[in-house]
């Protein structure tokens, strides 16, 4: 069985949050991005790599009940959209009951794998 293909952008993104110092891409204007992203969307321009915020706030969530089969495994678990300073990211909210997941609450970045297919996915975990 031959080994699975990298996603160079966001296989380095992962790889950054798992060694502790996650980032984000910012455009001359201040505006920032998640990799993978090789120019500014709105300047066209170069982007500069940041830290990105240690602790962030979910602002979304939605619990998942019946998941498509690549997540079938792992149902049922709370997916979120979470704001880390300039950034907005989609992860698995981890180590918490889907019934205490609040909006608001504050959230770190680490790197999970899946239940069904062992791939790793930006997790968020209570602070």
């Amino acid at each position: 069985m031959s080994e699975k293909a990298r996603d160079a952008g966001y296989d380095d993104f992962l790889d950054a949050v798992e060694d502790g110092e996650p980032y984000y891409l910012e455009g001359s204007e201040g505006d920032g991005w998640l990799p993978p992203r090789s120019v500014d969307p709105n300047t066209g321009g170069e982007l500069s790599e940041e830290p990105l915020p240690e602790v962030g706030e979910l602002e979304s969530y939605t619990v998942t009940q019946v998941a498509s089969p690549a997540f079938v495994d792992d149902a049922p678990f709370v997916v979120g959209v979470a704001s880390f300073g300039p950034v907005g990211a989609t992860g698995m909210v981890v180590g918490v009951d889907p019934d205490d997941v609040e909006i608001g609450m504050a959230v770190e970045l680490g790197v999970e794998r899946t239940e069904t297919t062992d791939d790793r996915v930006l997790a968020f975990h209570p602070r």
